[in-house]
């Protein structure tokens, strides 16, 4: 069983069920049910949980309440979206956390069709290999989140989980075909890092993680016999932002961290912006913003969160050049132009994709994105 962080610290919660739901406390006690076609709301005050229904009746309760449906197998809803398992209201420092109590096969059910979306009979293998990258990373992240009640976020700060709602048949399938099988290193599960599109090359895990010094954590160019990039058929392939002068400006006064060496008061015009430094895949190591006398200094992950485009989102990736317009004197254009979708480290969804259509069963697709991990089936 694993226990999912669907709300951290809310205001509040909606409940409900296709299925008339028990709620009961640490005892086991029964102290609400909630019928089939009602909604309740869910709060917390000064650590006290508050339970309204559509009626106008409440109910409070001092500890975490436990969520059921009523009938064995029916999926318990959460703020409109409906999870397998049970459901955990726990009051906290802020307002109210949900956890979804659920197995591993639903969980990782859940997080391949959220993760990977709809897809044709030819991506199969990519389904499969996604199973056994997210199961993987289940076990190895099982309990990152301990403090504060859970063992893994349903976003991607661990993997997108969207229960009932999210699952595909074609997840179903794969999951149910690879079922207990993850990966090892040294009989341990590996850190299964993933992302959506490697832009052709992958990264090595200490360009993006410090820790992550790992034999199968290795650069490699992913592109098939021909040459041409195994994900190139992602619409993230390819891409290209654009900064004002003054949008730039505006820009770094939000994301310049204090790391960078300056205060955000003194961030006026931007005389220059360049790449001090590429790591080993090319990506960009180190960034310069020249601000008249100041040179700041973005490196690592930091300089996606930096330069950020107009929707206020990290920049896709860190595979990137630039043209900047008026350098050396007052920056009045800056353009990226850049490659791929996330950190690069480990497995490339879309590349994923690629080599499915290309014939690679998902052994061979998880080989050659952690090289000298093992394939096991645990149950």
């Amino acid at each position: 069983m694993l226990r999912i962080g669907l709300a951290v610290g809310a205001e509040s919660a909606t409940l409900g069920g296709g299925a008339a739901l028990i709620v009961t406390d640490a005892t086991g006690a029964q102290v609400a049910e909630v019928g089939p076609a009602e909604t309740w709301q869910v709060g917390a005050l000064r650590q006290t949980l508050h339970l309204v229904a559509s009626s106008g009746s409440s109910v409070g309760a001092s500890g975490a309440l436990a969520v059921a449906a009523q009938e064995s197998g029916q999926p318990v809803r959460v703020n409109g979206r409906e999870y397998r398992g049970d459901v955990e209201l726990v009051p906290d420092r802020t307002g109210v956390t949900v956890v979804n109590r659920v197995g591993l096969e639903s969980y990782v059910l859940g997080v391949v069709s959220a993760e990977m979306g709809r897809r044709s009979p030819e991506d199969l293998e990519a389904l499969r290999a996604q199973s056994v990258v997210s199961r993987t990373y289940a076990l190895r992240n099982r309990g990152r989140w301990r403090a504060q009640g859970f063992d893994l976020y349903a976003t991607v700060a661990d993997q997108v989980y969207g229960g009932v709602g999210a699952e595909t048949v074609e997840a179903r399938e794969a999951v149910s075909g690879t079922r207990g099988m993850i990966l090892t290193y040294g009989g341990q599960p590996i850190d299964a890092f993933f992302y959506s599109t490697c832009g052709g090359t992958t990264a090595d895990g200490t360009e993006v993680f410090r820790a992550a010094d790992r034999p199968y954590l290795r650069s490699l160019a992913d592109v098939g016999p021909d040459g041409s990039a195994y994900c190139s058929i992602s619409p993230r392939f390819r891409w290209r932002e654009e900064w004002s002068g003054d949008g730039l400006q505006a820009t770094l006064r939000r994301t310049l961290p204090p790391s960078a060496g300056v205060q955000t008061s003194e961030i006026g015009e931007v005389r220059d912006v360049w790449i001090a430094r590429r790591t080993a895949s090319g990506r960009v190591g180190e960034l310069v913003v020249a601000l008249g006398g100041t040179d700041a200094r973005v490196s690592g992950p930091a300089v996606r969160q930096v330069l950020r485009p107009a929707s206020g989102e990290p920049l896709r990736s860190s595979a990137f050049t630039l043209t900047t317009t008026g350098a050396g004197r007052r920056v009045t254009r800056l353009v990226a132009d850049g490659g791929g979708a996330g950190h690069g480290v480990g497995f490339c969804q879309w590349g994923a994709v690629g080599r499915s259509r290309a014939g690679q069963d998902y052994r061979q697709i998880v080989a050659a994105y952690y090289p000298g991990a093992q394939l096991e089936r645990l149950y």
